[in-house]
């Protein structure tokens, strides 16, 4: 229906038109017959007249036409629907003010989603946080893979095309004491297609107590389901021997496999059998024994303090046949799932079909190369590998840091802290019952609660996060580094100031 002057094109009856005088015509400026002059939906400019403003013109520098108009009609249909609810403008909305709120929602809707975080939680396996951020080397490998060429699958000796899993195969037979290696997009991958591509059709022995799930519904008994292998449960949940395992053997096994209880423990009386006692039964009836090991050191973990951490090289001595395992979780490398083992089943392992769908990209192989030759030299990788230097980082030089950083936060108006010792957690499905001394700083601001103070930090440019407790916002400065304290002291003070009245 167009509506032109008191005409109504389309009708010719009375009724028709006094119906009409009632509705809301966007197209004229008027609602139902008021007077056109006292409308308010009038005080809204036109979308053409806000393209046209010389701080919209700006915008299509750096935004594309369509994105712009869309922006504009978007805010000036909310202002419309708040005029129609009866609400009020918060003032009178000229072009110049059309064209501010537009440049502010476009800012506010195209940033980036993925951004930096100066993660003050303590937690060094910060799964939410995208997990321990990898070494300078390593990231500095990515970075020049990205940015050019690389001989991915081409053997720059002979020239002829070769596998791009020869850049990892090398590294992990030196640092495992494997015959060979294969690398996929990350250790469930490695599970459904090691389980897949050996197991398929035929069962797979593995106790009850290890049926683990791990974040995001990786369930064992579901992913082996995937991968068409059949689950042979035995034992229970806090019982297993070997003479479970044996028991349960027949024409149908494929595997006998261990799993490792990352995000759990069992405490209390508790009996499982042992790799080497698994490894000794598969021999005698000609089974594959697999152990997957979850979040992959490579070195004896103790020495933070940590037990039952299992190293990859000891599960090969032990006479594993295929170890899996996470490279960004205790590796401290890109997300990557591990396979290390016997040369004839990780040549079977990459005829599999599937093999394409979960292989890297060149980027997470030369970052996961990096961080596999930091290993070569154990002293390297504790003072290069970003997790390791949290984990290992001295009490004395973490609490001079927060002492440090407090007699800073203390200078803010509204603001008041203390340091405090307290514990922490590694996080990312490891070592969770294994707990790390720490010290901290708790904060509470004047004019804000912990929640509101703590939701303008994650907000806020650099974005911070924490941890709540008691009504104060605890920081641990174990997982912030220290090109980031100066950010750190100044997001906070930007947060609390938000709080602070004016001064007269």
């Amino acid at each position: 229906m167009v509506c032109f002057g008191r005409q109504i094109f389309g009708t010719g009856t009375r009724n028709v038109y006094a119906a009409f005088q009632k509705t809301k015509c966007l197209h004229s400026g008027f609602l139902g017959h008021g007077d056109m002059k006292t409308n308010p939906l009038r005080q809204l400019p036109a979308v053409n007249e806000v393209l046209e403003s010389p701080d919209v013109q700006a915008l299509l520098v750096e935004f594309a036409h369509d994105v712009v108009v869309a922006a504009v009609r978007e805010e000036l249909d909310e202002l419309r629907k708040q005029i129609r609810q009866g609400q009020s403008l918060p003032q009178p909305m000229g072009v110049e003010d059309i064209a501010d709120r537009v440049r502010r929602r476009l800012v506010h809707e195209l940033s980036p989603k993925l951004r930096s975080v100066i993660n003050a939680t303590g937690i060094v396996l910060h799964t939410n946080l995208g997990r321990a951020p990898i070494a300078e080397p390593a990231a500095q490998a990515a970075y020049e893979a990205a940015r050019g060429y690389l001989n991915l699958e081409l053997d720059l000796e002979t020239g002829k095309r070769s596998s791009r899993q020869n850049a990892i195969r090398e590294w992990v037979a030196r640092l495992t004491g494997a015959e060979s290696a294969t690398v996929v997009n990350n250790n469930a991958a490695a599970t459904v297609l090691v389980l897949r591509s050996l197991c398929a059709g035929r069962e797979v022995i593995i106790s009850r107590g290890q049926l683990i799930e791990i974040g995001g519904s990786f369930r064992i008994p579901e992913i082996m389901a995937v991968s068409g292998a059949t689950l042979r449960e035995v034992g229970t949940t806090n019982i297993t021997r070997i003479a479970d395992y044996e028991r349960a053997i027949t024409d149908r096994t494929a595997a006998l496999m261990q799993v490792h209880t990352s995000n759990y423990r069992i405490s209390g009386f508790t009996k499982s059998a042992s790799l080497a006692e698994l490894v000794e039964l598969g021999k005698r009836r000609g089974l594959l024994v697999i152990d997957d090991i979850g979040s992959g050191a490579l070195i004896d973990f103790s020495r933070f303090g940590f037990e039952h951490e299992p190293v990859a090289r000891d599960s090969i001595a032990a006479g594993a046949d295929l170890v899996l395992f996470s490279g960004d979780k205790l590796l401290g490398g890109p997300q990557a799932g591990i396979i290390a083992g016997k040369k004839q089943l990780i040549q079977t392992i990459e005829k599999d079909p599937l093999m394409r769908a979960f292989r890297t990209d060149k980027m997470t192989l030369a970052a996961l190369e990096a961080t596999l030759r930091l290993y070569l030299s154990e002293a390297q990788a504790l003072s290069q590998i970003p997790g390791l230097c949290m984990l290992g980082m001295d009490l004395n030089v973490l609490r001079k840091r927060a002492e440090r950083l407090a007699a800073q936060l203390r200078q803010i108006k509204g603001l008041s802290c203390q340091v405090n010792h307290d514990i922490a957690y590694v996080g990312g499905g490891s070592l969770p019952d294994q707990a790390m001394k720490t010290v901290v700083i708790e904060i509470e601001a004047r004019q804000v609660s912990d929640g509101e103070l703590a939701h303008r930090l994650r907000i806020g440019t650099p974005s911070v996060v924490g941890r709540l407790r008691d009504g104060k916002l605890v920081l641990d400065l174990r997982t912030v580094f220290e090109r980031q304290l100066t950010e750190l002291v100044e997001a906070i003070r930007s947060a609390v100031s938000l709080a602070e009245p004016p001064q007269p």
